[in-house]
């Protein structure tokens, strides 16, 4: 992949989760960082939710078509692990003991930039 390449999808990225954060916003969640890096992964959104208290991690996967399926499916079994250990990383970081926290997902459909689809997936692993 070149470095145009690289940077179109790092771009592309950073646009799909622009507009995840704003409509996570938009439902009432506290953004408290986004791109937590930590060794050689990150968390692309945590957040509290409003609705029960607790911290979520979010993965956002955004895609300009369906050419590979739901944008949802792209999350493994090996990402699920290191998303929990990049989570594991941050309770410690921040001296976070007692907090209830879970998984979600939010997939950025950009078929029509105009009017991307948004699809949230709360609790999506564990």
């Amino acid at each position: 992949m070149t470095n145009d390449k690289k940077e179109n999808k790092k771009t592309f990225g950073s646009e799909g989760e622009e507009i995840a954060a704003k409509y996570l916003v938009e439902k009432g969640f506290e953004i408290i960082e986004r791109n937590y890096f930590a060794g050689h992964g990150e968390i692309d959104i945590i957040a509290k939710d409003p609705s029960d208290g607790y911290l979520v991690f979010v993965e956002v996967k955004t895609r300009n078509t369906m050419d590979y399926g739901d944008p949802a499916y792209a999350i493994n079994k090996k990402k699920m692990i290191q998303l929990k250990k990049l989570a594991e990383l941050y309770l410690a970081e921040k001296n976070i003991l007692e907090q209830d926290c879970r998984f979600d997902v939010v997939t950025v459909l950009m078929i029509n930039p105009d009017n991307p689809l948004i699809e949230h997936y709360e609790n999506a692993f564990m």
